[in-house]
């Protein structure tokens, strides 16, 4: 399995059969950011699935809107004020996770997340730290679209090992 942004470069081309996952590009995201800077000792998500009337609730395109949303708790072995945490993510953000993870502090609905390519993007307003060492973080993303892009940019990635 590989994810953009987490472990891609790990592709080897001898490989035959590789999977690009589904909700982990949301929480894996994120989950890496904290995890690299603040080492994460336990963690708890909860994933939701928006969906329509009349759409799947299985796996299967709609053609209609299919925002993820995860809810993520982290017990953290380094102290951090939320504030910190915010700036982290927003700097990963413009860094090694650019076009990959976005920050974003503005009050969104699903639809919002119409057609976006991000894998994940960190509702800054949505979390909260319940301590310096336990933080809850909300990430959304478009179930089929932003995967579809993520799924193209994986097959790029490998198209470029051979």
């Amino acid at each position: 399995m590989f994810l953009m942004g987490k472990n891609h470069e790990k592709y080897d081309n001898s490989l035959k059969i590789v999977s690009n996952a589904s909700c982990n590009n949301c929480l894996t995201t994120v989950a890496k950011v904290i995890h690299y800077n603040l080492d994460t000792m336990e963690g708890l998500v909860n994933t939701v699935c928006v969906i329509t009337a009349t759409q799947k609730t299985m796996d299967g395109s709609s053609g209609k809107l299919c925002v993820l949303v995860i809810d993520l708790i982290n017990c953290l072995e380094k102290a951090a004020k939320y504030n910190d945490i915010k700036k982290m993510v927003k700097l990963a953000s413009k860094g090694p996770f650019k076009g990959i993870l976005r920050f974003g502090e503005d009050q969104v609905v699903s639809c919002d997340f119409n057609s976006d390519v991000y894998s994940s993007t960190l509702n800054a307003g949505a979390g909260t730290a319940l301590s310096d060492h336990c933080i809850k973080l909300i990430s959304q993303d478009d179930g089929e679209f932003g995967y579809s892009k993520k799924l193209v940019d994986l097959m790029v990635y490998m198209a470029s090992k051979e």
